[in-house]
């Protein structure tokens, strides 16, 4: 479970990240100037991938594993997660890593926008990711449900005392 916990954060920490790049990072590269642009974008990439690289390896590995061992009866879940880190790989060295090699030539408008645009697909990835982990955290930690209270078991119905018969 320890595993699951620490992929769980990872995801986590990469959503919070991966939001805040969309939402407040990318589209402020528009604001950077074209004169400087280029060495900007150099040093972005250059303190970005120490910080979110480490993280990437550990989810892909911790990823995997959890697929093939699940810690839990959500196999389906777990192999979902995997399906999902996949299609972040895969945006990101199709689509992102090439687009940040372009623009550390120079400022284009039309490639910041198709990263702006096509980071949702990570975007929106990792946002599920960490609802489906969430999700399997949760049905880990949530006690049994409790055991059913016996009932008393009822006396048998005693018969009144029988009253002497005569039989001629």
């Amino acid at each position: 479970m320890t595993i699951l916990v620490l992929h769980a954060a990872a995801a986590l920490f990469m959503t919070g990240l991966v939001w805040f790049v969309q939402v407040v990072h990318y589209p402020l590269l528009h604001r950077v100037g074209a004169s400087g642009f280029s060495r900007y974008e150099i040093q972005h990439t250059r303190r970005t991938s120490p910080i979110v690289v480490p993280v990437m390896l550990f989810e892909l590995g911790s990823g995997v594993w959890l697929a093939i061992v699940p810690p839990t009866e959500s196999s389906a879940l777990l192999l979902a997660n995997v399906v999902l880190l996949a299609i972040i790989w895969l945006s990101t060295f199709v689509l992102q890593a090439p687009l940040h090699r372009q623009l550390a030539r120079g400022f284009v408008a039309e490639s910041v926008d198709r990263l702006v645009s096509t980071n949702w697909i990570r975007t929106l990835s990792w946002s599920l990711r960490s609802v489906l982990l969430l999700f399997v955290l949760q049905t880990l930690t949530e006690p049994p449900p409790p055991a059913p209270i016996p009932q008393p078991v009822a006396p048998l119905m005693q018969s009144p005392p029988m009253q002497g018969v005569l039989l001629k």
